[in-house]
């Protein structure tokens, strides 16, 4: 795992167990890790990951995914007050 990606190493590595962390770059991957994080992650770590790359680019990411399971996407709802859409 790079060390310099700080949002990277302070994330559970097997969020990513598919990706190699050597190389995974935290700024071209937002959307693999707002993903990961959002669907398998705790509620800390949702909370570093909206500190990281800010509300509206999370917003915007979790808006773009093709598939969200019923429980993630109800509590993404809450979270960011949106309309469930």
């Amino acid at each position: 795992m790079n060390p310099n990606n700080s949002i990277i190493s302070s994330l559970k590595p097997n969020y990513f167990w598919d990706v190699d962390l050597a190389i995974l770059d935290e700024t071209n991957a937002s959307r693999l890790i707002i993903d990961r994080v959002f669907s398998l992650g705790e509620i800390h770590e949702m909370n570093q990951v909206i500190h990281f790359y800010g509300k509206e680019k999370v917003v915007e990411v979790l808006c773009k995914l093709s598939y969200i399971d019923p429980k993630t996407f109800n509590f993404i709802v809450k979270l960011f007050n949106k309309p469930a859409e």
